[in-house]
């Protein structure tokens, strides 16, 4: 990666963290029908993840992919999120909408 790829990279990580919000599984449900929706894993840096995607770095995705890192969310994940109300940690990379499970920490945003 030459410098002017790293510049481009951290500034599109800035402006996808700035972009990073909470929703309720409720509020995605209709993007969640329309298969749109992407988990990401706890594990996983979904700033990271979504400029990764955003970027068309498809070595990082597939690679994800096969790690279970990321990928499409389960009838019982999305049934078990609604029944608990849950707020997930979003980002938005067209035509997906990036979700995660984080549990609240300090210096998430």
């Amino acid at each position: 990666m030459n410098v002017n790829d790293e510049k481009d990279r951290a500034s599109l990580r800035a402006k996808i963290n700035l972009e990073t919000s909470r929703m309720t599984w409720k509020e995605l449900l209709r993007f969640f029908a329309a298969g749109s929706i992407i988990v990401v894993s706890d594990a996983a840096d979904l700033v990271e993840v979504a400029a990764c995607i955003a970027d068309d770095d498809k070595e990082s995705v597939v690679k994800w992919m096969a790690e279970g890192v990321i990928g499409k969310v389960s009838d019982a994940q999305a049934e078990a999120w609604l029944k608990a109300d849950a707020a997930l940690w979003t980002a938005i990379v067209k035509p997906w909408i990036l979700v995660q499970e984080k549990k609240d920490k300090a210096g998430m945003h």
